[in-house]
């Protein structure tokens, strides 16, 4: 996290202010903990023009969340201190919803909130980062409709559920982490097949993590079956990568400790906060650039405090909501008007390029065959199976 940010913490939570269901042409003033917010990134106000109109709730919702108990989210772990950065503009506009908010991992976050759903017990309202389980989540007929939600066409039709059934957060670009002190920029990939003519990420120096989902299926859908497959192949079959076990969190940190030059595929927030700390590591998007929803959320059907959590999912999708989600935790705004240089650690290795989106929708039919030809070709490059 960055320093400077977190001083943001205490001066975050001033008193509240209360602004519910505004009213068309009425501009009422903003939360003090996002004018220091937009005061921090040197940002004029004006970058908040339609937040009124964004979140113009009905009125139902408001007095219905007031008689609903603590909203219960499930998400990725988040530190305490930059929840508090995240709900401060939220509880300074709605002082009388609290949030439980539960950080974990895969199987507690998802696998069990699904378990218990079909045995009948709501373990969330939100359920934040549900990934490809959102298709078991609808065969439980277990997903509410969000499509009431005001702030949701703010989201690209990629980055959301075209049935209204989930919508990312934030964005995500998965590209590459390298070593700043042992790769130059003249090295770096133009495009994905770079890797393929350039000696220098040969001889184990370039890192492979088993994600294919994550980059290779952008790349399915962009340049197609025959080029993805061929391009796999001479990847794992040439260049011989080194296949590694470990996460995602985990292979940029040792991309810095010089295990290997760099590592595909990787995250830029990862790569921005480990250079924010002093670690040799840079991030670099060939074309096409890698681009996905981050954090896909469910609102559960049943739910008990359904109109808190609409509420609160609306305002996170808000100009506010999406500003300080960034200001705490550097997540590229998923918000149409906000995709600027500004909220973009390495925009200029992401910005201008050719993009690849994809979403659980885009890749389903696919999906499976490309990891039959990925396992096969991990496998029998020595890799270890997925657990």
């Amino acid at each position: 996290m960055n320093k400077s940010l977190g001083i943001l913490i205490g001066s975050l939570l001033a008193a509240p202010f209360l602004l519910v269901a505004p009213q068309r042409g009425f501009s009422a003033p903003l939360p003090k903990s996002t004018q220091q917010m937009l005061k921090k990134l040197k940002l004029d106000p004006s970058i908040m023009a339609g937040i009124d109109k964004e979140l113009q709730i009905p009125r139902e919702w408001i007095e219905k969340a007031k008689h609903e108990g603590t909203l219960k989210v499930r998400g990725n772990p988040v530190a305490t201190k930059d929840l508090k950065i995240l709900f401060a503009p939220f509880k300074e506009r709605y002082p009388f919803i609290d949030i439980d908010y539960f950080g974990a991992n895969r199987q507690s976050r998802t696998i069990k909130t699904l378990i218990a759903y079909r045995s009948g017990r709501i373990l969330a309202d939100l359920v934040i980062n549900v990934g490809t389980f959102v298709k078991e989540f609808k065969k439980a007929n277990g997903v509410e409709d969000l499509q009431a939600l005001p702030a949701l066409n703010t989201v690209n039709e990629a980055f959301r559920d075209v049935e209204g059934k989930w919508v990312g957060l934030y964005k995500l670009y998965w590209c590459v982490t390298y070593n700043t002190d042992v790769v130059d920029k003249r090295d770096l990939p133009k495009k994905w097949e770079d890797f393929l003519t350039n000696p220098k990420w040969r001889d184990g120096n370039l890192g492979l993590g088993n994600r294919p989902n994550l980059w290779a299926a952008n790349l399915w859908l962009a340049n197609g079956e025959r080029w993805t497959k061929d391009f796999l192949t001479r990847l794992f079959t040439e260049v011989k990568p080194q296949l590694r076990k470990e996460g995602m969190a985990a292979l940029p940190q040792l991309v810095a400790a010089g295990e290997f030059y760099a590592v595909i595929p990787s995250s830029y927030k990862r790569a921005y906060e480990m250079g924010l700390d002093g670690a040799p590591v840079g991030f670099t998007c060939p074309e096409p650039v890698p681009a996905a929803p981050g954090g896909s959320t469910i609102l559960l059907k049943g739910a008990p405090n359904a109109y808190s959590a609409k509420i609160y999912l609306n305002w996170l999708l808000s100009k506010e909501g999406q500003i300080a989600q960034y200001v705490a935790t550097f997540s590229a705004p998923i918000h149409r008007d906000l995709v600027r240089a500004e909220f973009l650690p390495f925009a200029d290795q992401i910005l201008g390029k050719k993009h690849s989106f994809s979403n659980a929708n885009l890749v389903a039919e696919f999906m499976p065959e490309l990891f039959d030809f990925w396992n096969t070709l991990w496998l029998k490059g020595g890799g270890q199976p997925r657990r």
